[in-house]
C-alpha cells in the first residue's frame, strides 16, 4: 500500500524503538525557554526515556517585556497579538537550531518538536464571566512556523486538545508523570512556577485515580512585588527567599488572600496571572499600606501564602499523606525560605529532590511535553488514570508539518 508522504512520516517514526524529541517549554514565570533534547522509547505505561542534552536560555529584558505587554491582559492591540505568535516561534525556531549545532545533532535526526508555547491567556470555565462554563485557553508561539524555520515535525496546542476534551488545559504536565514517574509507593509532583501545581501517583499498577490541580500562586506573586519593589535586583526574584525571611508575614492580609473563592473548588482546576498576577498585587499593596506594612513583609506574606495554600490542598484533598514522598522541582522549589516553611506545614511527609528519580529540574517539564508528544506520535491514545479525567481518551498535540 502506497501511503501518502506525511503519512508515511508518522508510520515511519512510531515504528522506530527509539524517538528523538525536543520538549520546549516557556512558562507563566516568562524567565525564558527550556530546550531538551529527549530520547523515548515506548509509549504508555512502559514508556522510557533519556535526557541527552538540556538547556535553559533567558529572554532578555527587551524580548520578557514584548511578551509581558501581552500576556494575562483583558485588553491588547491585536495586531501586536498577531506578530507575537510569529515573533515568538521565529526566535524559539532559532535557539533550537543553535542548540541543536552545539550539541552536534543535525535536524534530520531529530523526529519532532513538542512545543508548549507561550500562554497569553488562560481562562477556565470556572471563571462564568460570558455565563458559560466552557473552558478556554491560549498559547503563542506558532508550530507550523517553528517547523518551517527548523525543518522539523512540530506538535503543538497541547492545551488546546486538553481543552477540546474536555479538560481545563492546566496542569497538563500530570498526564505524563503518571507514566513516567510513579514508583512502589504515593508520591507527589510538586512544580512551583508561576504557578503551583502537584500530581499525586499512587503506587505503580494500583487501581486508584491520581489527584491533581493547581494549588494557587507559586512564584507569580513574589516576583512581580521584587520587580516591583526592589527593580535593582538583577536576578527578578527573592533570590533563596531572603527578602521573605527578613519581612514579617501579616496574618490579616494573609486571610484575605486565602479567601479568595478559587481555594472554595476541589481539583482538578486550574488558574494563572489572570487572577493571581497584577491586579492581585496592586489590591494586596492597598491593603498592606493600610496595615503599615513594608514590601518587604509582604513578599513574606506573599510566600506565606504560596506555602500554606499548597500545604492546605495537600492535606485536604489527597487520600493519605502516609508513607508518601514529595518530590520537587521548578523555581520556586529553589526558594529555600519557601521550601522551609513547606517543611513545617507538612512535617508528615518525606521530601526529596526530583533529580533522585533521574530528571533534572531544569529538564522536567520540556521532559514531560516530549513525553506527550510521543504519546501522540506512538500511543493509541493515552486513557488518564486522573480524578475528573475518567472515560476520556486523549492524543495530544496539533501536528505541524515543515512542508
Amino acid at each position: 500500500m502506497v501511503l501518502p508522504g506525511r503519512i508515511e512520516r508518522l508510520v515511519r517514526i512510531a515504528e522506530k524503538p527509539e524517538r528523538k524529541i525536543v520538549g520546549l517549554m516557556s512558562g507563566t514565570s516568562m524567565d525564558g525557554l527550556d530546550v531538551v533534547l529527549c530520547s523515548i522509547a515506548g509509549h504508555g505505561v512502559d514508556t522510557r526515556f533519556t535526557v541527552l542534552q538540556k538547556r535553559t536560555i533567558s529572554y532578555s529584558t527587551n524580548e520578557r517585556t514584548r511578551i509581558a505587554a501581552l500576556v494575562s491582559q483583558e485588553v491588547v492591540v491585536l495586531h501586536d497579538l498577531c506578530v507575537l505568535n510569529v515573533w515568538l516561534a521565529e526566535l524559539h525556531a532559532a535557539w533550537i537550531m543553535a542548540c541543536l549545532e552545539d550539541w552536534g545533532v543535525p535536524p534530520s535526526e531529530v523526529d519532532c518538536l513538542a512545543s508548549h508555547g507561550q500562554t497569553v491567556y488562560h481562562a477556565p470555565g470556572s471563571w462564568n464571566r460570558d455565563g458559560q462554563t466552557r473552558h478556554a485557553t491560549l498559547q503563542l508561539g506558532d508550530g507550523d512556523h517553528l517547523a518551517v524555520r527548523t525543518g522539523i515535525l512540530t506538535l503543538s496546542d497541547f492545551r488546546q486538545k486538553e481543552v477540546a476534551g474536555g479538560g481545563e488545559g492546566a496542569p497538563i504536565a500530570p498526564y505524563a508523570e503518571s507514566l513516567i514517574l510513579s514508583g512502589p509507593t504515593p508520591r507527589i509532583m510538586l512544580n512551583i512556577g508561576g504557578i503551583a501545581n502537584f500530581n499525586w501517583l499512587p503506587p505503580k499498577g494500583a487501581s486508584v485515580l491520581c489527584v491533581f490541580g493547581d494549588t494557587g500562586p507559586g512564584n507569580a506573586l513574589i516576583d512581580r512585588a521584587v520587580r516591583e519593589f526592589y527593580p535593582n535586583i538583577e536576578e527578578g526574584f527573592d533570590v533563596n527567599g531572603q527578602l521573605a525571611l527578613k519581612g514579617t508575614v501579616n496574618e490579616k492580609l494573609l486571610s484575605w488572600m486565602k479567601d479568595d473563592p478559587y481555594f472554595d473548588r476541589r481539583n482538578p482546576k486550574s488558574t494563572g496571572p489572570e487572577t493571581f498576577g497584577d491586579a492581585f498585587l496592586t489590591e494586596s499593596w492597598e491593603r498592606a499600606q493600610k496595615l503599615d506594612m513594608s514590601p518587604m513583609d509582604l513578599i513574606a506574606t506573599f510566600t506565606r501564602f504560596t506555602t500554606e495554600t499548597i500545604a492546605d490542598t495537600l492535606r485536604n484533598e489527597l487520600p493519605t499523606l502516609a508513607s508518601t514522598q514529595l518530590y520537587g522541582s521548578g523555581g520556586g522549589w529553589r526558594n529555600s525560605t519557601l521550601r522551609s516553611w513547606l517543611r513545617e506545614s507538612l512535617p508528615g511527609l518525606s521530601f526529596h529532590e526530583v533529580e533522585e528519580l533521574g530528571v533534572s529540574t531544569d529538564a522536567k517539564e520540556g521532559l514531560l511535553f516530549a513525553v506527550l508528544a510521543n504519546e501522540a506520535l506512538a500511543g493509541n491514545g493515552f486513557v488518564p488514570l486522573l480524578r475528573g479525567s475518567e472515560g476520556r481518551r486523549y492524543s495530544f498535540g496539533k501536528f505541524s508539518f515543515p512542508d
